[in-house]
């Protein structure tokens, strides 16, 4: 159902020492793309053609900014300077709910960059979009593994019943993680540049574990889910 507002999803990160980042993301509730913050002026590392990922289908005559760092780097400048490993408590305000979790800075950040990485307009991250609709922030492999492929299997049915081919087999989903590894490779070595602490590289880099395990384990993985439904 298509929905005429805004999605908005508020994260909070709550530090042991009293301070407090807020970060409000807005989605357009149709298309599911971030409505970016149009005072922030990227900076060198937005460039498109600066350690562009291997697979990037953009050029930078039309696309002089790559879509996921200019929104990334907005949100990364607060991070820069914070260790991965600190704990904190995390914040996820949505119109239906709020989430809660002590973790790491690493963990927290991973699950809001989530969010922009898919809703920035890189065409291969934004194979995902369904899944921002309803994300789940702080999602464990297997709760990532569950949703993915109920997703893609729920896009695979509706093109079935519209007489088009459909991919039972999810073979298509195994490719499409295949190419987000290399899109996250290009995204560490552009962060690699960010002099400071390791809290934004790490937590693209816990989000690399979820795009390598995927397309390796998922097949094996679904034979878990067959006791539900027995």
């Amino acid at each position: 159902m298509k929905e005429d507002k805004r999605l908005h999803f508020i994260y909070r990160f709550l530090f042991d020492t009293g301070k407090t980042l807020s970060f409000d993301i807005e989605l357009d509730a149709e298309t599911l793309e971030i409505i970016p913050k149009n005072s922030f002026q990227p900076s060198r590392l937005s460039q498109l053609d600066f350690h562009q990922c291997a697979n990037c289908p953009l050029t930078k005559e039309e696309h002089p900014l790559c879509p996921v760092t200019r929104n990334l780097e907005y949100i990364l400048k607060d991070f820069k300077d914070i260790i991965s490993y600190e704990k904190v408590t995390v914040l996820v305000e949505t119109e239906e709910r709020t989430y809660s979790s002590r973790t790491s800075v690493q963990q927290g950040l991973g699950s809001m960059m989530g969010i922009f990485m898919v809703s920035s307009g890189c065409p291969i991250l934004a194979k995902l979009k369904p899944m921002v609709r309803f994300h789940l922030p702080f999602a464990t492999l297997t709760e990532t593994i569950f949703r993915a492929a109920s997703t893609y299997l729920l896009g695979e049915f509706i093109k079935y019943k519209k007489g088009q081919p459909a991919d039972w087999d999810m073979d298509g989903l195994i490719e499409i993680y295949r190419e987000i590894e290399e899109v996250n490779a290009g995204l560490a070595s552009r962060f690699r540049a960010i002099t400071g602490r390791d809290a934004h590289l790490n937590a693209l880099i816990a989000l690399d574990v979820f795009a390598k395990e995927l397309p390796q384990t998922i097949k094996e993985s679904l034979r878990d889910f067959e006791y539900l439904y027995q």
